[in-house]
């Protein structure tokens, strides 16, 4: 993409209005726009890296077995009596002309158990996992901390239906593992934290927390063996030994990107949900319930990559892999390298602005923070070549022009 077809534009000045570091970079940077608090349009760039998040998450759901469906928002008020959720505070309800009732979808529990309910009869049908990516609505108090907790932002939902509890521990494992593949993929370390089950279900859960400053979490874990606990359930001692090891147990703040529940029969009972096993008995099903927040995830990248110059993505979510920049009439030159790497698969946004200097191009280079700066100058070319520079690394390459691609490619 040539930056002068970007409707968007980096601002000079850090939002005033905002504390948190995601809120402030992502939107001077030109990544998300913020429209009320807590809800935020994804410009372009931040589109394009929310859909590298969503795709390394459907990898891994798909690679898990899971197919993949959309529920609908609107959700009616039958659905959340059933599970006795109608009354929750974070839900936004409203009433259509009439008179029926209808509640935003926040979790999708309800509606994915009644739809299960016409296609499976007999254990044959079981086991079997579906998910979406949605946009969720909650009435958040205190919405605050930029795309970390918004009243509408992103989620993938995946919902799991088992014979026993047996089969959904087996399942429940392989998404925790699934889930640590998502992340160390993202770029993040995130812990797998022990939790209560709030308003899902009675059993302790998983938590998946990345320490960060930016958190409203906070974790009791062990650096040596990672085991975790959240402070609302835990009875680790700060400086104390670990239960699991010999390594010692800090407290961090955190910020939750992912969690898993292990939900039982306490929808499937709420929606009549059973299944006839090989004697002909009826049974309910078993339920699990697995989230991750791909808009929480954008969030906290923000405020794990970033320096005083602006933003660090990881390659594999980044908007593009490289910022290229023509400086001193080297322009068509430039175009030229720029099809060369959109020819080698590499992703390119091409700062062709002609009216802005090196020192603003290089400030907007960092502050949106491609991994791979690529300038061409009239300096470059006496040798041929193109200067190639890391974002938040020290130094600089020259790399022939007709090695280019190949190089970047790899």
């Amino acid at each position: 993409m040539k930056l002068s077809r970007l409707f968007t534009k980096t601002e000079k000045e850090t939002p005033k209005d905002e504390t948190s570091v995601n809120a402030q970079l992502l939107e001077q940077a030109g990544f998300v726009y913020k429209n009320n608090s807590g809800i935020y349009t994804y410009l372009p760039l931040g589109w394009r890296t929310l859909n590298k998040i969503n795709a390394i998450i459907r990898e891994e759901m798909n690679a898990l077995g899971a197919t993949e469906l959309l529920m609908p928002t609107l959700v009616n008020k039958r659905y959340w009596e059933a599970s006795e959720r109608w009354d929750v505070d974070v839900m936004y309800k409203l009433k259509d002309e009439t008179g029926h009732e209808f509640g935003l979808g926040w979790t999708h529990e309800e509606v994915i158990t009644e739809i299960a309910k016409r296609y499976v009869q007999s254990y044959k049908d079981l086991p079997f996992s579906a998910y979406q990516i949605q946009s969720k609505f909650r009435n958040e108090a205190r919405a605050k901390s930029g795309i970390l907790r918004g009243r509408e932002f992103l989620m993938k939902d995946l919902y799991s239906f088992h014979r026993d509890e047996a089969d959904l521990q087996r399942f429940y494992q392989d998404v925790l593992n699934s889930y640590l593949k998502v992340f160390q993929r993202l770029g993040l370390d995130a812990y797998v934290t022990e939790a209560s089950g709030g308003a899902f279900t009675k059993e302790y859960t998983h938590e998946f927390q990345v320490l960060s400053e930016a958190g409203e979490d906070t974790i009791f874990y062990c650096e040596k063996c990672r085991y975790s606990q959240n402070k609302e359930i835990t009875n680790l001692p700060q400086g104390g030994k670990c239960p699991k090891c010999d390594g010692t147990i800090n407290v961090g703040k955190s910020i939750e990107v992912g969690n898993i529940f292990r939900l039982g029969t306490r929808f499937s009972k709420a929606f009549n949900l059973n299944f006839v096993d090989e004697k002909g008995e009826s049974k309910p099903i078993v339920m699990g319930s697995y989230g991750i927040g791909p808009s929480r995830v954008m969030g906290t990248l923000a405020e794990v990559f970033h320096d005083k110059s602006g933003l660090l993505w990881p390659e594999s979510v980044a908007p593009f892999k490289v910022y290229l920049i023509a400086l001193d009439g080297a322009a068509k030159e430039a175009a030229k390298i720029y099809q060369r790497l959109w020819d080698h698969g590499v992703e390119v946004l091409y700062d062709d602005r002609d009216d802005k200097g090196a020192g603003e191009k290089f400030a907007d280079a960092d502050l949106i923070g491609l991994p791979i700066r690529v300038i061409v100058s009239s300096k470059t070319l006496k040798e041929k070549s193109v200067e190639v520079k890391r974002r938040g690394k020290p130094g600089m390459e020259l790399v022939p022009v007709k090695d280019i691609g190949k190089t970047l490619e790899k």
